[in-house]
């Protein structure tokens, strides 16, 4: 019904840049909460970044001053443009959505992830 689709992640030098992408497509109503995490190995998966509906931003410590999260609600699409990267944000990143649907209207919310990219800052 919905799917969450990334791209944009890579190998990139510790001080580059990075900017991934996570379009969302299907049954769509409305979309609520979108967000980030990551899962380094042998790392719990952590919460990025998240950005609400009308633009309210929230950031994982390590990340505030260096990564941005927006979104365009017209093409249902989360960004995440992440700079002065270092070697210990290696990891997994995965998108999510809290998506109502069309068949079920505004009163239920379902929470969508997208695939995962890697993310790989190494020299």
């Amino acid at each position: 019904q919905v799917q969450l689709v990334e791209s944009g992640g890579g190998l990139v030098q510790p001080g580059g840049s990075l900017t991934l992408s996570c379009a969302a497509s299907g049954s769509i109503f409305s979309i609520g909460n979108m967000g980030w995490y990551r899962q380094a190995p042998g790392k719990q998966r952590e919460l990025v970044a998240v950005i609400t509906s009308t633009g309210s931003t929230n950031y994982e410590e390590s990340v505030k001053g260096r990564f941005t999260i927006s979104r365009d609600n017209a093409k249902n699409t989360v960004y995440l443009q992440m700079n002065s990267l270092k070697p210990e944000d290696t990891a997994v990143f995965y998108c999510y959505a809290n998506i109502a649907l069309q068949q079920t209207g505004p009163k239920y919310n379902y929470q969508y992830w997208g695939q995962g990219t890697q993310v790989t800052v190494s020299s």
